[in-house]
């Protein structure tokens, strides 16, 4: 194929193939657990963290993924300090980094490498951030491969899964960790600004369709592979950017397995 004799599409496809894997699965946990704002939140304070990359000369995807971690971190301390109103620790920790963005921007001194970020430019990965993207992939997968059945727990129900004997609390830490690096490598494919649509909308299209966790967890996979293939390919034919291609293309498929279960449902 003609898409395949570059160079850089082949690295696309590669870091594309892997995080249609991962995003997914944590993006199941995450709706499940009705934190689906959470990636949202995540995404946009990684721009401090490439913000700070870019100002004190080190790789932004290694500022994203500490920016992250910390921003992670801090919105479980804050919903155990706020039980009664946990949402509201999403949006104190994204504004903290939205701010801090805002003011290291400032300092950064080629705006294009960090407005690269914004909306994704996956096809000018390197051969650096390939490696990283594929070795945080690896262990994000083997640890949620690890971790199936205690994350299947939690995400349905805390308090009962504690009560089965569920370490909850050294499993949501460990949840909290891979979220963040899996939203900060995420982040420089397809932006910081659409990174949670590529976590939410491959779940909610596999819920139209799956009757199981596990059912859901694997259709949402191959969602997630169906969109970044197909907007790589789109975006490379017609000329778009790849990053909004594969998001427009998720949101296409849900509106359409939408209506057609409505269409169905009046059928019936």
């Amino acid at each position: 194929m003609d898409i395949l004799q570059y160079d850089f599409m082949r690295r696309a496809f590669l870091v594309g193939l892997m995080l249609a894997v991962i995003v997914p699965c944590i993006g199941v946990v995450v709706v499940l657990k009705r934190l689906s704002m959470l990636g949202d939140a995540l995404s946009h304070t990684s721009l401090a963290g490439v913000a700070a990359g870019l100002v004190l000369g080190i790789n932004p995807i290694v500022g994203a993924v500490v920016m992250c971690v910390i921003s992670a971190l801090s919105i479980e301390a804050i919903r155990k300090k706020l039980p009664k109103y946990a949402e509201m620790a999403i949006a104190i920790t994204m504004s903290a980094g939205v701010g801090l963005a805002g003011v290291l921007s400032g300092f950064v001194k080629s705006a294009a490498n960090f407005n690269s970020f914004l909306f994704g430019s996956i096809v000018a990965i390197s051969d650096f951030e390939m490696l990283l993207v594929c070795l945080i992939s690896l262990a994000v997968m083997l640890a949620f491969v690890l971790l199936y059945k205690e994350l299947f727990y939690i995400a349905l129900d805390e308090r009962a899964a504690r009560l089965a004997g569920v370490p909850v609390r050294t499993v949501n830490f460990i949840f909290t960790i891979l979220t963040a690096i899996t939203v900060s490598v995420a982040a420089r494919t397809v932006g910081a600004l659409i990174v949670s649509s590529l976590m939410v909308l491959p779940v909610a299209c596999a819920m139209q369709v799956s009757r199981s966790y596990k059912q859901t967890v694997f259709v949402s996979v191959l969602f997630g592979l169906f969109f970044i293939i197909g907007g790589l390919f789109l975006s490379y034919y017609a000329g778009l950017k790849p990053g909004g291609t594969i998001v427009l293309m998720g949101v296409a498929s849900l509106i359409l397995l939408l209506l057609g279960k409505g269409a169905l449902g009046r059928r019936a």
